[in-house]
């Protein structure tokens, strides 16, 4: 499903009801074909992200030194193994040689009859018949097609055979070079406990990300074969309460073919059999992630191609700035965010509750001195939260206070109608000096909306006219006087 993008219109009456299948993968694809050495580059540094290998194991991944295996001092093994390779060259086609397209495509036939008789009680496990096997090999060999259906051949056999042909592979499908980052996977990426002790259990995420980027980096051949074949033991496994076979009776039976070094025995592997025979159980069951390349894998390839720049890691998607590209997003900044925000939501409502115990406890002390300083305490403080009150909210800004004498009487006496209407305006008004008698009238005048300022005027104009007069009568009897 995830393999159809869309549906397009186009002016081909044919072609419109079509849909246009898109691979995921297709930059993928397009930088390992045509620069391999950038993309194994691209792909390894994002294996050392999640895995430790030294620089031999480095080197050996890489394809830069020949891998150091374990039985490989060994004198005799080394004398076996010339020897064995020596035969191999005298077989066929198919069993013995290097693994080819063809050789996948004669094998090809024994996995697909195998999908429709996966019911039968041990298989992989019970061997077939040697007769009928030589018989399917030497047919397999000749490149001739096989009619398995005609029940000449029982299915015991047929799974026997494809044992077989892995075993004779020159090495194992996940190849040499693969090894110690396949043990180092198995043993190391696992989960800690709350002590920060590595435990048995493995971190799955990760196991699956640094199992897609191996894949990523096998050989052509040995990749599409290692898809088919755990792909048949995956529905092989789920049909267990038939076969009675499960992913790990499957990978007992299949690990020294896949991932196993050749011609090393049970004494070379030691304690590390558990550990790679738990590794390609683990592949059996999530075998349907494996072969998808991972998202920023996919993005850096596709900027390799379209964009301004290409990322060489996953760490370097994180940077990205809207002048890279424009499509993509940082979506992990935005849920850095989100979680920061969350973070002091629920820092902040932790601090409010041991407020309001605080206070509780503080409230249920036997009255002191130390009691009520530390209830004077909590009123200085206007964060301090008592029970049932809500979060302090900021304090409305003050209103300015107007320093003149005629804005005092009109906030006392006219109220906000006239204070609205000062900012309405354009221009302020001229103040007007009102005494304090002028108040006590203009307060028994009733409603302050009632009075206009040119009432206001007239008070104060008579006020000061009295004034005057006041002050000539006093001046006139002092004349007298004198």
């Amino acid at each position: 499903s995830d393999a159809i993008c869309s549906f397009v219109t186009c002016n081909d009456s044919s072609l419109r009801s079509q849909p246009i299948i898109f691979n995921p993968d297709f930059f993928v694809e397009k930088l390992r074909h045509e620069k391999p050495e950038v993309f194994t580059e691209l792909v390894v540094s994002n294996i050392t992200r999640l895995i430790d290998l030294p620089g031999a194991e480095l080197a050996q991944l890489m394809g830069e030194e020949d891998p150091k295996l374990p039985g490989a001092n060994s004198t005799a093994s080394g004398f076996f193994r010339s020897l064995i390779s020596l035969k191999r060259k005298e077989k066929g086609v198919v069993f013995g040689s290097p693994l080819t397209e063809e050789g996948i495509a004669q094998v090809s036939q024994l996995i697909e009859y195998l999908h429709k008789n996966l019911r039968a009680e041990g298989l992989f496990r019970v061997p077939g018949n040697s007769i009928r096997q030589q018989i399917l090999k030497d047919a397999l060999n000749s490149g001739t097609d096989i009619d398995l259906d005609s029940g000449e051949f029982h299915s015991n056999d047929v799974a026997t055979l494809l044992k077989m042909f892995l075993g004779e592979l020159p090495e194992p499908l996940l190849t040499h070079k693969h090894f110690h980052a396949h043990l180092k996977i198995a043993a190391d990426l696992t989960l800690f406990d709350e002590k920060g002790n590595k435990t048995s259990t493995p971190d799955k995420e990760r196991q699956i990300e640094a199992l897609q980027l191996l894949f990523l980096i096998l050989p052509a051949p040995n990749r599409s074969l290692l898809k088919l074949l755990l792909d048949l033991l995956y529905q092989t496994a789920k049909k267990q309460d038939k076969n009675k076979m499960s992913a790990h009776n499957l990978a007992l039976m299949f690990a020294p073919h896949i991932l196993w070094p050749r011609n090393v025995t049970a004494n070379d592997l030691q304690e590390n059999i558990t550990k790679l025979n738990n590794g390609v159980t683990f592949m059996i069951k999530h075998s349907q992630k494996l072969f998808k390349a991972p998202v920023y894998i996919r993005e850096c390839a596709r900027l390799h191609y379209l964009g301004s720049r290409a990322h060489t890691s996953k760490d370097d998607l994180d940077l990205l700035t809207p002048s890279g590209s424009k499509e993509l997003q940082p979506l992990k900044s935005q849920k850095r965010s989100r979680l920061d925000s969350c973070h002091q939501e629920e820092t902040q409502q932790r601090t409010e509750e041991a407020l309001k115990e605080l206070f509780h406890h503080v409230h249920n002390m036997p009255d002191s001195a130390k009691k009520k300083k530390l209830i004077r305490q909590f009123n200085k403080h206007p964060t301090a939260l008592t029970p049932g009150s809500d979060v302090p909210t900021s304090p409305a800004p003050r209103r300015t206070r107007s320093r003149s004498f005629s804005g005092l009487i009109k906030r006392k006496v006219l109220g906000t109608p006239v204070i609205l209407e000062r900012k309405s305006r354009d221009t302020t008004p001229e103040p007007v000096r009102v005494s304090k008698e002028n108040v006590q009238l203009l307060q028994k005048c009733g409603s302050p909306a009632h009075i206009s300022q040119a009432k206001l005027k007239s008070l104060e104009s008579q006020k000061e006219g009295s004034c005057r007069r006041m002050r000539a009568r006093l001046l006139s009897k002092d004349s007298s006087s004198l």
